[in-house]
């Protein structure tokens, strides 16, 4: 007898679970159901979606969704679309919220912009289908009313007019010139008129390409200069198209030695684009990928940025020698002379090789010498290097490798309004330097001090 209150509330209890399953539950998600339909302007999840048509003044445009992630252009034309413009379009409209009811089966829509609406946008999920139809501007900022065709109800949303006017053709074509991934590029090929620059991946499949350049010489790369190149690439985009036709014709007569040729070798195969500039005086500027495909209107400024010396490509750094790399760094200028060796990972007076040193100053300083890069190109080739005060040097750099070879050398001379004239072991030629370096070159006593302070601190 003692174990019927425990099964009568067991019983209780699977009860009280069997109407919460049963009946609280199923009716919470269609009140849940009922608020979202009420709420949201689309009636079916974002990723259901797989076709939208949005018709404005200019006409229709269909997007159809041809695999997971990737929209195409199904009519008027077939090509591919701007996936990320589409997917605005879309998050727009599945995240659009209805604010009010205005009017249930209206009749008289013209108050709202809605007998001539500016845009229409039918969204097919599956078997399923809704209408929008984006008339005027609300009361409030940032609000639209919108016709939707399955209830004819007129809402009051708080979509916003730049998802949604003066959308067109141009607005959901693919407008990047070039697709790619920068690690997955081999190769750079950059073609002028008069000359051609390659570009070596040289450390393919590693998080973060290292770049050198194979022609016209065999020389280190200037890694954020290609890195930018790259990003340019990346962003080079159509402001306007002439698809194939009789237009196209008569612009490609125009053509005739491109700019810059730029031919990305990938693994998923080469891509190449050509920019023209048939008119300078006019400032336009077009692009070709393909003989048989459309030309592209771009901004004449993507041909100034494309368009390489290459000696911006290099590697400007002078010294000649990466600072890990350097076992002595002789210093000498007017009034300090000494030699810093690097012994195991340490650095050292070479006259005091028993004092301890700042390392951390040491190292900065090493660090600033190597990596101090050219500003400016005065002149290509060797010269008499009295008038540029090379001969009698403001400051003189020399690193020693590893192997005991001399591995670098960097030389600084005279001001020249606020750069320094200096020339370099990686570089032929004269260059301009920023003047930093002159006075950051520290002192024996400064490299030592700091240890000795140290050193009494701790006694």
């Amino acid at each position: 007898m003692r174990y019927w209150p425990i099964l009568f509330l067991f019983l209780t209890l699977a009860g009280l679970g069997g109407y919460l399953y049963l009946v609280e539950l199923p009716t919470k998600q269609l009140e849940d159901k009922q608020e979202i339909e009420r709420t949201h302007l689309l009636p079916f999840p974002e990723n259901t979606i797989t076709g939208v048509t949005i018709t404005t003044a200019q006409g229709p445009v269909a997007l159809k969704l041809t695999e997971p992630g990737k929209w195409s252009i199904a009519s008027p034309l077939q090509t591919d679309a701007d996936t990320r413009e589409v997917q605005t379009l879309i998050r727009a409209l599945v995240t659009g919220t209805v604010m009010r009811t205005v009017e249930e089966k209206a009749t008289a829509l013209s108050p709202f912009g809605l007998e001539q609406p500016v845009t229409v946008i039918t969204v097919t999920a599956g078997s399923q289908q809704d209408t929008l139809s984006i008339g005027d501007s609300g009361p409030l900022s940032n609000t639209l009313y919108v016709l939707r065709g399955s209830d004819q109800h007129v809402l009051l949303t708080d979509l916003t007019a730049k998802h949604f006017i003066n959308k067109s053709l141009l607005t959901f074509r693919r407008k990047d010139l070039l697709r790619f991934v920068q690690n997955d590029v081999e190769r750079v090929r950059l073609t002028y008129p008069t000359t051609e620059i390659v570009l070596y991946n040289t450390t393919k499949d590693k998080p973060k390409p290292t770049w050198t350049i194979r022609y016209p010489l065999e020389a280190e790369a200037d890694q954020t200069e290609v890195r930018s190149l790259l990003f340019r690439l990346e962003d080079l985009k159509a402001l306007g198209m002439i698809d194939p036709g009789p237009a196209r014709d008569a612009m490609a007569k125009t053509l005739t030695t491109p700019k810059v040729k730029v031919t990305l070798h990938t693994t998923d195969g080469d891509q190449t684009v050509k920019l023209y500039q048939p008119d300078a005086d006019s400032g336009e500027a077009i692009a070709e990928t393909r003989p048989d495909g459309p030309l592209y209107r771009i901004s004449p400024t993507a041909i100034k940025d494309l368009t390489k010396e290459l000696f911006s490509l290099q590697d400007k750094r002078l010294l000649g020698v990466d600072y890990t790399d350097i076992a002595m760094l002789s210093v000498n200028t007017r009034d300090k002379h000494y030699v810093l060796i690097n012994q195991q990972g340490e650095w050292t007076l070479e006259d005091h090789p028993t004092e301890k040193l700042s390392q951390e100053a040491a190292d900065l300083f090493v660090s600033r010498v190597a990596n101090l890069p050219a500003e400016e190109r005065v002149i290509k080739h060797t010269a008499p290097l009295a008038p540029y005060g090379l001969l009698a040097p403001t400051a003189e750099f020399v690193a020693t490798g590893k192997d005991g070879k001399v591995a670098g050398k960097l030389t600084l001379g005279n001001h020249v309004g606020n750069l320094v004239y200096a020339t370099g072991g990686r570089l032929q030629g004269v260059f301009q330097v920023r003047p930093d370096l002159l006075t950051q070159i520290p002192s024996k006593a400064e490299l030592l001090a700091p240890a000795r302070d140290k050193a009494a601190t701790s006694r």
